[in-house]
This record gives structure tokens, sequence and C-alpha cells, in this order.
């Protein structure tokens, strides 16, 4: 048998399994892979340096299986027709995609192939938890290979040579030993790996985070220490991906804001922009307090931020200091997301239900609050959920809680627990309620009419927005992040332990429900339309004035339902009045 030369990284970012039990697999998806990109920048730089040895040809192949279906038996005749050596790595494997990530592995290891899985689920249990949950276990009990923690710093390439080698170990555990990211290899995928809804890519810029929230699962992962890439990758990074015209990004960062270098990377962006003419477009996260920055938001603004992910959560402050996220203030609210506003931004916030104080009844009354008091475009509606690597799910597992036993279901889109004031239906019935009640075409044409009272502001684009939103989450019912363009299905990849369908029953329902769904998409893009043509002709258009962007009030702490009828409301009010009047008072006295 000829010696080997050539080494395979076959690198998988598993989709989940659908309530039916099927990937949920799109022609394109909506959002971009930057675990992909991450790994695959290491591995390129791990070929260029030739780690395996000058002789032996590492190839690189990333698949999002979002928008790709995998064929492992056909994987595995290639890998043996060219005589090669390879690793299997499930990448980026959350708590909802471990079950199909297992499942997937499991064939690989039948075809005798290397299998090793790495993300969030794996570091955060091994992370927090006193003992090896039994789904990793059987992961390891099958001879996969777990790796816990961030790769850089060489350690992919110790995984390279124990794959090429024979020598996996069982557990490749990095999670308390977080490295350095500034100048190591940028994460990176070819044009033809991204099958996006519009070519756009992702990176970080930074790691970690400083905050204590209940619910999170990065500061246990990625480590409450911040740690930072350099301008000079960013430039790196714009320039590589410029070059085979990618020109939109998603930036992971947990709370971009919260990187000590935000002014550096604006500053690069904005040279490339009006020197070169590479001007990009960014959707970047940050907290709810970004505007005490100096400067934050108008450098972003300026920078290409043009979609911003702000984590709201709650517009109750009971809520927000009952699961530690005590730096949210709902005062700074309004004044925060007018400052954004105004500078042509769309403005996205994600909104957990279920927090300790809610009802029913709270929850969809909190929704017409920020319909009409909070200058936001779209919300996010998510489960308060315990995701394993949390501080939430740690005291459920060791107070023997109920925690729902399908990790499938954890995909902040399933209720997998229960509640203290709400039955288990009156909390699905909210969670459903409340995105009925947030995307209406009433309010639809309220956001846009925000937006188009600016000559800087974009009503068709938020409109756009929106609808797409609201018609992924009535069409395809699935959460709107996990959402694409055209869902594929095969009937041979349903969940083991389902039964596999009749194709007289599989084949007509499949295309009967195609069909009706594109019936249901032009019926929304025609309402789109519609409402957009209203807006842009309405006679108040450059006038148009609401409460949500109406210049902050001087009785608004009193008078709003923001601060007179949310949980624990009246007492933040109280709070932030201790805090204005001596300021207050002190610039009196200056004046004087």
């Amino acid at each position: 048998m000829p010696t080997p030369t050539e080494f395979d990284f076959i690198m998988i970012k598993p989709s989940h399994y659908d309530d039916d039990g099927y990937p949920i697999v799109w022609w394109r998806t909506v959002l971009p892979s930057n675990s992909l990109a991450a790994l695959n920048g290491l591995t390129r730089d791990a070929a260029r340096r030739n780690v395996l040895g000058p002789d032996v040809t590492i190839n690189m192949t990333p698949i999002d299986e979002c928008n790709a279906h995998i064929d492992v038996r056909k994987m595995a005749r290639d890998i043996r027709r060219r005589g090669a050596k390879a690793l299997i790595g499930l990448v980026g494997v959350q708590s909802n995609q471990y079950p199909h990530a297992l499942d997937l592995a499991k064939e690989f290891r039948a075809e005798g192939l290397p299998v090793i899985i790495g993300g969030f689920h794996v570091s955060g249990c091994l992370s927090m938890l006193k003992e090896i949950p039994a789904e990793i276990q059987e992961a390891i009990d099958i001879g996969c290979s777990l790796f816990a923690g961030e790769a850089e710093e060489g350690r992919l390439d110790q995984v390279f040579r124990d794959a090429w080698n024979g020598e996996m170990k069982p557990i490749y555990n990095y999670v308390n030993d977080l490295p350095n990211i500034s100048g190591t290899p940028t994460p990176w995928l070819p044009r033809e790996a991204i099958k996006t809804s519009a070519p756009w890519s992702s990176f970080d810029l930074g790691r970690g985070c400083p905050f204590q929230c209940s619910f999170c699962t990065i500061i246990n992962v990625q480590g409450r220490k911040s740690r930072f890439r350099s301008p000079e990758d960013l430039e790196h990074m714009i320039r590589e991906n410029y070059a085979q015209g990618i020109k939109a990004y998603f930036v992971t960062d947990d709370n971009l804001a919260r990187n000590k270098d935000w002014e550096a990377f604006f500053d690069t962006l904005i040279r490339l922009r009006e020197e070169e003419g590479m001007a990009v477009h960014l959707t970047i996260q940050v907290d709810t307090m970004c505007h005490r920055i100096p400067g934050f938001i108008d450098k972003a603004a300026a920078a290409g931020a043009w979609r911003v992910f702000l984590g709201l959560e709650n517009i109750n402050p009971d809520n927000l200091i009952a699961a530690n996220k005590r730096q949210n203030k709902i005062t700074e609210y309004r004044h925060m997301m007018q400052m954004w506003h105004e500078r042509g931004c769309f403005l996205i916030a994600g909104y957990i239900l279920g927090f300790p104080g809610d009802t029913k009844e709270s929850i969809l009354r909190d929704v017409e609050i920020v319909k009409r008091e909070l200058p936001v475009d779209m919300l996010e509606f998510f489960f308060l959920t315990p995701l394993p690597g949390s501080e939430d799910h740690r005291k459920k597992l060791y107070a023997e809680e109920w925690m729902d036993p399908d990790l499938n279901k954890y995909d902040l889109h399933h209720r997998v627990a229960t509640h203290a004031r709400m039955s288990d239906a009156e909390w699905e019935e909210a969670y459903q309620l409340a995105w009925d009640a947030y995307f209406t075409l009433d309010h639809m044409e309220t956001v846009a009419k925000r937006h188009a009272r600016r000559k800087n502001g974009s009503p068709r684009r938020s409109l756009q927005y929106m609808n797409e939103f609201r018609m992924l989450y009535r069409n395809e019912k699935c959460h709107v992040l996990e959402g694409g363009v055209i869902r594929r299905k095969r009937r041979r990849s349903r969940r083991p332990g389902m039964t596999r369908e009749h194709p007289l029953v599989f084949y007509p329902r499949y295309w009967f429900e195609s069909a009706a769904k594109i019936l249901n998409y032009l019926h929304g893009f025609r309402e789109e339309k519609k409402l957009l043509k209203k807006v842009l002709n309405a006679p108040d258009r450059w006038d148009y004035m609401d409460l949500a962007i109406s210049p902050p009030a001087d009785d608004e702490l009193e008078s709003l339902g923001l601060f007179q009828q949310t949980r624990g409301g009246a007492e933040a009010v109280v709070r932030e009045t201790r805090v204005r009047r001596p300021k207050e008072m002190e610039a009196e006295t200056v004046a004087a």
C-alpha cells in the first residue's frame, strides 16, 4: 500500500433536527458560521507551515450543514479512493446541535474515520460540571475525541499530528487555558464555501465577557477576561475578504463596546473607506450602556455598522437583577436607542421570555410598551433556557429540577424547563403571542415611518428585515436565526428512532408544504410592497413623530409605562433620581 501523502480535515458545522426529525437544511442560510471561518483560518495556516511535514498536503473542507446535506458514505469512499488520511471535525457544536452531531459521528466512526467534536456544549459542560455528562461520555465510548476550549497557539497542530499518527487522545481540554488571539491566524472562508442569502462572512475581534449573566455560556467558555485581536488583524481580514467580493460581516463579539481597541478598529475601517473606497457593512453586538462611551456610536456608524444587536433581554429591572444582568439600566434605553436610530442604524434586540417575574399578561403588556416607547426596530424572542455551560443549568441540575432531557430542544425556541408563575401551556402561549403581537403589519408600518422621516433612514430595508423575520417564523416553524431560503429535506436523513416515511407520504407532503410556503411568501412580499408605497407617499412622511422617537421629556420617568408599569421600574426611577439630582444641583451651582 502506498504511503499516504494527503490529509483531509473535513470541518462540519452541524445543524439540528426540526420537530419532525429532519435536519434543518436550506439552499441558502441567513447567518454565516464563525466557527467554520475560525477553524478554516487556523487550518490554512497549519497547511502553509507544513505541520505534517513537507511531503503531506493538508486539504481543507469547510461545510455548513445548514446549507449542505452531509453524505457520510460518499465522503468516506472519496477518502479511501485517494488513499488519504482524514479527520472529521464537528465544530462549534451547540447543545441543540449535539444530538445530531453525535449521530453524524456514529456514521463516520462506522466508516472507520476519526472524529473530534468541539464547540460550546462540550466546552461548557467540561467547564461547569463535576462529571462528564452521559451524552458526552457516549461520544468517547464510540472512539470520538473531544476538544474543549480554543484551538490557537498550536493546539490544532497537535491534533493534526495525533490524527496523522493514529494517536488521538480522548479529550483535549484547554478550557482553563485561554489563548492570546492577537496576531494569530484570522477567520477566513473561501467565497465558494459561503452559501448565505447575501454574500457575507464573519469574524471575531475579541472573546470573553466581564459580566455575570446567569443564563450565559460565553463567560464560562471564553472566560470573563477579554482578549482581543489587533487593528492590523482586522485590516488583514477586510483586505483578504474584499479581494473575493465579501464586503459585509457579522462581528461575533458578544459585546464590541467593551473591546479596549474599539476606536482603533473603527478608525481602521473609516480609513479604508475614505482612502481606498473599501466600504464595509457590519452587524455588531453591543450592550445597552455603549452610548456612555464618548464617540462610540458616531464612529461605529461611520465605520459601517448598519445593523446593531442590543443585549436588551428584558425591560423589567427585577428580572434583570434576578439574572445578574445588572449592567442594563432601563432608564438609559430610550436615549441609547435614539442615538443609534438618528444615525440611520437598524436596531435588533434580543428579548428573553420566562424570567422569574414574568406572567403571560406581563409579557404581552411589556411587548406593547416596547412597541410604543422604544425605537427598536426588531425584537428576537427567546425562551429563558438553562443552556449547558451556564450557571442557570448547573443550579437546576444539582438541585434536581426538571429540564427536558432532549438536548435537541435547547435552541431557545422550545420550552425546556418549568416556570414558577406560568403553567407550561401559558409560557408557550406567551412566546407565540409575543411574536404575533410584535410583527403586525401596523407595527411594521410604524417602524418604517420612523426611518422614512430621516434622509439617512431606510424604510425599504427596515420593512424587508421585519417582513423576512415575520414570514420565516410563521412559515418555517423554527427560530428566525435558524432560517434560510428554500427548505431542503432528504427522506433518509430522519432522526434515528423515528420511522422513515414512505416515499408516497414524504414527497407529496414536502411538495405541498413547499408550494404553500411559496404562496405565503408571495403574499407577504405583496403586503410589504404595499406598505412601503404607503409609507413613502404619506403626506406626513417628513413630519412623522411618535412617542418612541420623541426627545426625552422632563416628566417621562414619572409618565411612561417603561418606568411605571414594569416590575421594578418605579424602583429603578428612584435609583436614577438619586444619581441625577446631585449632578443637576452641582451643574446649577457651577452655572450660578
